[in-house]
């Protein structure tokens, strides 16, 4: 039998609202609050940042008002007071004790389970993506194997957070590859995980990455709330509040706001000015100022500024390994495409199409990305250039691959 929440229904009623006025507020019918109240079902992730700030409460408190009535400690003082000696009392807190300090999962195992997601969050800018999606898939299944295990408190969490990653990371090549079912799938885990390990950076990245789905599929509205979820639950200083900050700029850049764009570009470049590298290797999740580079030359491309052309020479130029396309990180690719957008905005035709031709035919743009090539196409395409039909055979080949299911 479900137990309810009195907890948070008191809270509610102390805030002034009825169930029907706190529903509007979160954007939820009458009826799921009852069932929230009554212990039927439990918040969704991504609904959880609005109850709080309905209940002017931190997301810590939400968790404990979340907690059904039958599981609540006890609140009266004492509580803690040692009782009177019994042996079967003694005996089952010492084997209770013991318990704890036990496990079958052990430190080398987290740490190769840790030392394994950064490999795959390295290689992710120029691998493809269904061939590092099997490598997600096998370990994201062995942490879940690893979850009935007896284990130390710490190691839980240990497990809880590297289990949080890979689903991030399996959510992000999800998107990568248009399986959209999937990625939200894995979101939503990725976000339980984290808020039962405390760990608000990776909850603020599963926002950015949902930010980045939608706004691919032009729901620009709903990216920009997501990018500000995610810079509200980021911790000060962190790669996720960086990058939720540049996904802000891009949206308001596709939504024309000028001069929110250049502020939002602005706070990304002060605050990943003093980040470093990952040990000299791209990795995903960790910013640098070679990534502010890119996403301000996409965002400047986005809202017509020319200095775009210069920002995305800059990261050609950086990351491009020679003339071989096959080597490209997908960074260039994108770059190339920032590029030819500039250049057609300044009449260097020829330019902009060699530009966007050699983006296409490299190979690494993703299926969530084959919408920008596509921009580009049409742009030359509407100015009748004679370089149209080869963009727009490219564009079809780039389409035609096959994709990972």
């Amino acid at each position: 039998m479900a137990s309810r929440r009195r907890g948070l229904a008191e809270r509610r009623k102390a805030c002034g609202l009825n169930q029907e006025e706190f529903a509007e507020a979160v954007g939820v019918d009458r009826s799921t609050v009852q069932r929230w109240e009554n212990g039927k079902n439990d918040p969704q992730p991504w609904q959880r940042p609005k109850i709080a700030k309905a209940l002017s409460i931190t997301s810590v408190e939400l968790d404990a008002l979340l907690v059904p009535d039958a599981y609540a400690p006890p609140s009266r003082d004492g509580w803690l007071i040692t009782p009177s000696p019994n042996s079967d009392d003694e005996f089952d807190a010492l084997e209770l004790a013991r318990r704890v300090s036990a496990s079958d999962v052990g430190k080398e195992t987290l740490n190769h389970l840790e030392r394994t997601f950064d490999e795959l969050a390295m290689k992710y800018p120029a691998s493809p993506p269904r061939d590092l999606l099997e490598r997600v898939r096998k370990h994201a299944a062995y942490v879940a194997h690893l979850m009935n295990a007896r284990m130390t408190l710490a190691e839980q969490r240990r497990l809880y957070l590297v289990g949080g990653w890979f689903q991030l990371l399996g959510a992000t090549l999800h998107i990568d590859l248009h399986q959209d079912h999937a990625a939200t799938a894995r979101l939503q885990t990725a976000a339980t995980l984290a808020q039962h390990a405390e760990h608000r950076e990776i909850e603020a990245w599963c926002y950015e990455t949902d930010a980045w789905r939608v706004l691919t599929e032009g729901d620009y509205a709903r990216a920009l709330d997501l990018s500000l979820i995610a810079q509200e639950l980021a911790p000060a200083g962190t790669s996720a509040a960086i990058q939720a900050t540049a996904q802000e700029g891009r949206v308001r850049a596709r939504l024309g706001e000028g001069p929110e764009t250049y502020a939002a570009i602005e706070r990304v470049h002060r605050m990943s000015a003093g980040m470093v590298p990952h040990k000299g290797t791209e990795h995903h999740y960790q910013y640098d100022p070679g990534k502010a580079l890119a996403y301000t030359a996409t965002t400047l491309a986005w809202v017509g500024d020319p200095a775009a052309e210069d920002y995305a020479r800059q990261v050609i130029a950086r990351l491009a390994p020679a003339d071989d396309v096959e080597k490209w990180p997908r960074r260039v690719a994108s770059a190339n495409i920032d590029l030819a957008l500039a250049l057609l905005g300044s009449d260097r035709l020829d330019e902009a199409c060699n530009a966007a031709q050699r983006a296409i035919l490299s190979g690494r743009i993703v299926p969530s990305n084959h919408w920008r090539a596509l921009e580009v196409v049409m742009a030359v395409e509407q100015r009748q250039l004679p370089e149209a039909p080869d963009l727009r055979e490219a564009y079809q080949g780039l389409k035609a691959l096959p994709k990972s299911e």
